[in-house]
């Protein structure tokens, strides 16, 4: 209910919106609380933890880029310590890799942090591209919010079917 009732607030509240809006990522944060804090099954939860780290990437990246920081394998080294970063708590208090916490042969988490990581990237360019097929501008507002929390709502009610 309480992520229900955030998302019809961030569609009316108008905000400024950056590479990756501020807006998604609040929605992905809250989504993820939400889900552990209610019990839902860790292929969802990871589908929303897996969506939050592209965000995080993209902003890290932007903001070397406006300081004029480049160094060696730079985006490479960011994703890898971003992931690390998720991965490394996650094997160490074991919820991950856990016997029976399997979906179609993969740990649930692992596998829900994998595909919202790609489904999250996917609609991140996807907008990008329509939006300059379109003289760099939107087909509908929101276009940019509701692409990547729409394929992630519907991803979770795919895994919630499916788990």
């Amino acid at each position: 209910m309480i992520f229900l009732i955030s998302c019809l607030i961030l569609l009316v509240v108008p905000l400024s919106v950056k590479a990756v809006c501020p807006i998604c990522t609040v929605t992905v944060c809250v989504g993820v609380g939400l889900s552990r804090w209610i019990g839902v099954d860790d292929a969802i939860t990871g589908l929303w933890i897996g969506a939050l780290n592209i965000p995080l990437i993209i902003w890290t990246i932007d903001w070397l880029n406006k300081k004029n920081i480049r160094f060696f394998c730079r985006k490479l080294l960011i994703i890898f310590i971003y992931y690390l970063a998720i991965f490394l708590p996650l094997y160490q208090f074991n919820l991950i890799n856990i016997r029976y916490n399997k979906l179609w042969g993969f740990d649930k988490l692992l596998l829900g942090i994998i595909i919202g990581s790609i489904v999250f990237l996917i609609n991140v360019l996807l907008y990008e591209y329509l939006k300059k097929k379109n003289n760099n501008k939107a087909y509908f507002p929101f276009q940019k919010i509701i692409m990547p929390i729409g394929s992630l709502i519907i991803l979770s009610f795919l895994f919630y079917a499916t788990c």
